[in-house]
């Protein structure tokens, strides 16, 4: 059975370091609807992500191991 995950909103900063990516990478990834996708927070011009989706996300991705 798989534990459930509390969900917590990740900002920008948060996001980028959980997958490693830039910020220029993951709205690249985003565009193409291969990340998930950010919503605004309330009306300010902040985005967050929901840890839920960024956790799958992350387990979805090939495993490789450096060289």
């Amino acid at each position: 059975m798989k534990k459930l995950e509390s969900v917590s909103l990740l900002r920008l900063r948060e996001v980028c370091a959980r997958t490693g990516l830039s910020r220029a990478a993951l709205y690249q990834l985003q565009r193409k609807n291969k990340f998930p996708q950010s919503f605004r927070l309330a009306a300010t011009r902040a985005v967050a992500w929901r840890s839920d989706e960024i956790s799958q996300w992350i387990e979805a991705q090939p495993r490789t191991r450096a060289a």
